[in-house]
């Protein structure tokens, strides 16, 4: 293909509804709870018993609440980790809720979330571990519709669930079973069917890891990228053109490249997909609570330096809390996620604000407005036209205040330091052909810098 062919083909690949909606939510929450809460581990055996799950205190309004006053959008609950422990009245196992003391085995997390999702005006979505090291039906095909009937209960008795997430972690050898061949086509078809509006995030073809948990980014964030193998988070093999580039088709290693979309990478390949990043990442350093690591919890600099160069650089965010052995998110989780929120609603005092920008020379936008102190710029392309822009250039009093590669659904440039002005330029230097920007928010001096 030529050049020009090829510049096509890129911007011929555009988001599903399915994700559309997910880029326009951006930020929302991860909740790990289960019985690792109160053993004090990571991954559970699987052998646990129900019993140690009492949580004397529980709170999935508290949950919600700060949730909320965060500015995030919606919460995504582990229904089930790899322990195989079912926070629902499942009818598949007897490892769940209903052998716990909770609520005298009257009790449903699940419900609960569900129920405070909706009073506080969040999204509810659901985490269900593949791996589950309590079946004995794991490691058999018998095993797959085990699995499609959890999933079944959880898409259809908890009302509008908008994001089923995907684990991909595995250590089934390390127990002496067989790995498991996970129907993941049956799981994905499913989910949809139950859920016609559900993101499929992680090993799915909605939402791609970013490929790593401690909020790291890239540079240049591309949602059009090579086409990949969902369940194994790589670049699929049937899209190779170049030999050479065999060497990247090791399970979980592609997604760590420095590069996935610029046209240098594109070219080695001929088949594309729109596959937008989430950074998935904990307020503390583990995923589940563990008391002595209150002390690592992030300081606000550093879950607003995460926000920006997630959400200020094209991804998608998803920030976990876990909530603690009472049922509670602890305070000092809630008082910094209050931070973070105030942080966000001074972001949200703007100068001017466009839903829709059109201009003569769509390679250059003016942007004017009362003279005063400005600090960086909010704005996004029309991704139902594609990601296009490549480089380009902010200019205040005729100097450039911010210098920025791509922009895609979600972009913040915060330029050095502020400006008094009245009056941006917006040069766009390198586009894949026309770009198409849907809306530009300038906004005042006053927000907190990362």
């Amino acid at each position: 293909m030529t050049e020009n062919e090829r510049i096509d083909l890129y911007t011929s690949i555009v988001p599903n509804e399915r994700q559309l909606i997910i880029q326009e939510m951006k930020y929302y929450a991860f909740v790990h709870y289960t019985v690792n809460t109160f053993t004090n581990k990571e991954w559970g055996s699987g052998k646990e018993s129900p019993s140690i799950f009492n949580p004397t205190a529980q709170d999935t309004d508290q949950w919600c609440e700060a949730i909320k006053a965060a500015g995030m959008k919606g919460l995504v609950l582990t229904c089930k980790h790899h322990d195989g422990f079912c926070l629902w009245q499942t009818k598949t196992t007897e490892h769940c809720i209903r052998n716990s003391p909770y609520k005298n085995g009257k009790g449903d997390v699940v419900k609960e979330v569900a129920e405070s999702c909706k009073k506080y005006g969040l999204k509810f979505g659901v985490y269900l571990s593949p791996w589950d090291r309590n079946s004995p039906l794991y490691g058999t095909e018998a095993y797959n519709d085990f699995y499609i009937e959890q999933l079944t209960e959880l898409l259809t008795n908890y009302g509008e669930i908008f994001m089923l997430w995907l684990d991909g972690a595995c250590g089934a050898s390390s127990d002496g079973k067989p790995k498991q061949e996970y129907d993941f086509d049956r799981i994905w078809s499913t989910a949809v069917k139950l859920q016609p509006n559900i993101v499929l995030s992680n090993c799915a073809p909605d939402v791609r890891w970013v490929g790593n948990e401690s909020g790291k980014t890239r540079e240049s964030e591309w949602n059009v990228v090579p086409k990949f193998q969902y369940e194994l988070q790589n670049i699929a093999d049937n899209s190779q053109t170049d030999d050479d580039m065999k060497k990247f088709q090791k399970q979980c290693q592609d997604v760590m490249l420095k590069d996935m979309g610029s046209r240098e990478f594109l070219k080695n390949y001929n088949s594309f997909m729109w596959y937008p990043a989430e950074v998935d990442v904990s307020i503390r350093t583990g995923w589940f609570y563990h008391p002595l690591q209150s002390i690592t919890l992030k300081s606000l600099h550093k879950l607003m330096s995460i926000y920006y160069g997630s959400v200020g650089s094209n991804c998608l965010l998803i920030l976990n809390i876990p909530p603690n052995k009472k049922g509670q998110f602890s305070n000092a989780d809630v008082r910094r996620l209050k931070q973070v929120g105030e942080w966000l609603r001074k972001e949200d005092d703007c100068v001017i604000k466009s839903d829709y920008i059109q201009s003569d020379d769509k390679m250059q936008i003016d942007i004017s407005f009362d003279k005063q102190s400005v600090d960086r710029i909010r704005f996004e392309e029309d991704t139902t036209k594609s990601q296009r822009i490549e480089q380009f250039k902010i200019y205040a009093n005729g100097s450039c205040v911010y210098r920025g590669t791509v922009v895609g659904f979600s972009k913040i440039a915060i330029f050095d330091k502020p400006v008094i002005t009245d009056s941006l330029k917006l040069v766009i230097e390198q586009c894949r052909k026309e770009p198409y920007i849907k809306k530009i928010e300038v906004c005042k001096t006053g927000a907190y810098r990362p």
